[in-house]
């Protein structure tokens, strides 16, 4: 239930923080992404969600410190660069992030099948790169509504999107190939 609690906020985080702009300072909007990073430290073991929750405090704490928001408009960059560090390294360490994935469902994944999750790993790590360097123009540039667009809805939608395609498409090549 915690775990599902947690998802639910890290998931609204960019419309909190947004909605939060008009009601309070940015040291005090820091407290929700600190409680949010001790929380996730707290309930994981995963290397690559502790490492999110250091760098979520790590930008709480120049947010408190010097009651700024851009800090605060970081943590979906942060997401995806992690999120691509994880994807990425899996290309190189086998089996690949989606590989991991598909063998849950099918254990016994052939040469193809293999080939064909490699694939669509190197398409998530262009997604996140995409992704994050979006989310990174709208922290620095853009205002805090249009960073709240993309971040909480826009790059939900795309991720929605990009997993519908793929859904697709490995229907396809599977009726392909039998």
């Amino acid at each position: 239930m915690r775990a599902v609690l947690l998802s639910v906020v890290t998931l609204l985080y960019p419309l909190m923080v947004y909605w939060g702009l008009g009601h309070a300072e940015p040291r005090w909007l820091a407290l929700l992404l600190a409680g949010m990073a001790i929380a996730r430290a707290l309930t994981t073991r995963d290397k690559v969600w502790l490492m999110a929750a250091g760098g979520a405090l790590l930008l709480s704490l120049v947010s408190l410190l010097g009651n700024q928001i851009w800090p605060l408009k970081l943590y979906p960059v942060l997401v995806s660069l992690l999120l691509l560090v994880v994807f990425a390294t899996s290309l190189i360490q086998t089996p690949t992030a989606i590989e991991r994935i598909a063998r849950i469902r099918e254990p016994d994944l052939d040469a193809a099948g293999v080939a064909y999750t490699r694939t669509v790993t190197k398409v998530w790590c262009a997604f996140f790169i995409i992704n994050g360097s979006i989310a990174l123009v709208t922290a620095v540039w853009a205002s805090e509504a249009i960073w709240a667009l993309y971040t909480g809805l826009i790059s939900y939608g795309l991720m929605g999107v990009l997993f519908a395609a793929e859904l697709l498409v490995r229907r396809r090549v599977r009726a392909r190939h039998g």
